[in-house]
């Protein structure tokens, strides 16, 4: 009588070549794609910057009507540790989340009130129109949430200080809570709202549960955490420590 097939040999033996065969598939798939896995991240980003400055609405962004849209938008690069635009990093190729995480492109925060930990030495920043006196510009901002890290993109008017926009594209807060921060209706109480109180270099700008005050936006309800995590990561990025000293610059006419 002939041996069986059913040995543990060749079942080990086929189980091992057919995820060898997946492996090179997968891996070939990765590697042939990865170009417009790129893009699309691109793509994503841009869009995320636009609909923050207000420049699109949702589900306007279509490859060719961002592409034309973020021709408007210069994008520089500022050295947070003095506030100036500075040309010694390409805007192109920089990397600024890769940068906090890397000691030698960082420093270690001591007071870490948007919990981020690390603070890269350069930021990125999106100018619409002219450099030098912008309609908009648009700030990247991360922070602490409840159970995520917020990640986003604020929107200010020229006057460095009126807020044009506010939108986070990646976070993982929970839905229908801290998730909030998605609502088009909590989104659409930022525009106008101000950042500092006039003569101020300190952000007074936050969520509250009684707004009043021409800096202050509805708390997320039942979502106490994240909204003193999006207050935190603001008043953050728009203080000295973030780009507060560039920001300034603007609102004194420098």
């Amino acid at each position: 009588m002939s041996k069986s097939n059913d040995t543990i040999k060749k079942t080990f033996t086929v189980a091992f070549i057919l995820c060898l065969v997946c492996s090179v598939i997968v891996s070939g798939a990765a590697v042939a794609l990865k170009d417009r896995q790129q893009a699309n991240q691109e793509l994503d980003r841009r869009s995320n910057i636009l609909l923050a400055a207000g420049l699109i609405e949702p589900g306007e962004g279509t490859p060719e009507k961002v592409e034309e849209l973020f021709e408007q938008i210069n994008v520089r690069v500022v050295d947070l540790r003095t506030g100036e635009l500075t040309d010694d990093v390409d805007p192109g190729t920089y990397e600024q989340l890769r940068a906090a995480s890397d000691p030698q492109t960082s420093q270690q925060l001591q007071e870490d009130p948007a919990g981020i930990r690390r603070l890269e030495n350069y930021g990125l920043v999106y100018l619409v129109g002219d450099v030098d006196d912008p309609d908009r510009i648009i700030l990247p901002v991360r922070g602490a949430g409840l159970w995520s890290t917020l990640y986003g993109f604020l929107a200010l008017e020229g006057d460095a200080n009126t807020i044009a926009g506010l939108g986070f594209y990646d976070h993982g807060e929970t839905p229908g809570l801290g998730g909030e921060v998605d609502n088009p209706n909590w989104k659409a109480q930022w525009p106008g709202k101000k950042v500092y109180n006039q003569g101020s270099l300190d952000p007074q700008l936050g969520l509250s549960k009684n707004p009043g005050q021409e800096h202050e936006v509805d708390a997320l309800s039942g979502a106490t955490l994240t909204s003193r995590g999006v207050t935190n990561l603001l008043q953050f990025w728009t203080s000295e420590k973030g780009y507060g000293s560039f920001l300034a610059k603007f609102r004194q006419g420098v």
